[in-house]
């Protein structure tokens, strides 16, 4: 019994795999928004009923493509990070930024789901959130290191964006001063807006040297955040 059990969950993974690879074909294709189970099941030779049965919706589909997307993004960004010099924090910081960036180069697409513009009528549930952190996590943990060891120079902050900037660090980041944490935010926004920038054609005739510029980029960002 617990062979045929074994056999029948390696089958059910081999096939669950193979629907989200044509998917992803289809977001190279088509885009998000027309994403189709019943195109899905008719290019891998399935009945759609069959398919619903690993996929009830196009959101669950939907849904799969984005942890995986929020999972391979996250984990390139941390192994970069346990691969850099642990004391030396900006050159950490750069290593995340980078390999981010990276990713997104080698999977246009899957970047494009989960930092593009978003699939009509879809919302993202709950459990996209712990994966979709998981880039900002290794970041803050940079600079709670660099903190820990008085690595850190604490940026300007206005007295109108104190009260927030309190909520943001009690709620993200509580062993972080709060101005570490309203130069984090903007520094995770600006990491992404120029990878989109890239990705999507904006630089294009404007610099060369992309790589070099984008590494030069994240290295200000991480003096932006205070890093020493």
């Amino acid at each position: 019994m617990t062979t045929i059990r074994g056999a029948r969950e390696r089958a059910r993974t081999e096939v669950t795999a193979a629907i989200k690879d044509e998917a992803r074909e289809q977001l190279a294709a088509e885009g998000a928004a027309k994403l189709s189970l019943r195109a899905v099941a008719r290019e891998l030779g399935m009945a759609s009923s069959a398919l619903y049965r690993y996929f009830p919706s196009r959101d669950d589909l939907l849904t799969a493509l984005i942890v995986d997307a929020y999972d391979a993004v996250g984990a390139a960004a941390e192994q970069a990070l346990a691969a850099a010099a642990p004391t030396d924090h900006p050159a950490r910081w750069t290593a995340v930024c980078v390999a981010v960036r990276d990713w997104a180069l080698a999977h246009p697409h899957e970047y494009a789901l989960i930092y593009g513009s978003p699939v009509p009528g879809y919302a993202a549930p709950e459990l996209t959130i712990a994966p979709a952190s998981r880039v900002g996590l290794a970041l803050i943990s940079v600079a709670r290191d660099a903190h820990r060891e008085n690595g850190v120079a604490l940026p300007p902050l206005t007295e109108r964006l104190r009260p927030e900037a309190r909520r943001m660090a009690e709620r993200f980041a509580p062993d972080l001063p709060p101005e570490v944490a309203v130069a984090l935010a903007a520094a995770w926004a600006q990491v992404f807006g120029l990878i989109s920038f890239e990705l999507f054609g904006q630089f294009q005739g404007v610099m060369d040297d992309r790589a070099a510029f984008f590494a030069h980029a994240a290295r200000r960002l991480g003096h932006d955040v205070g890093l020493l």
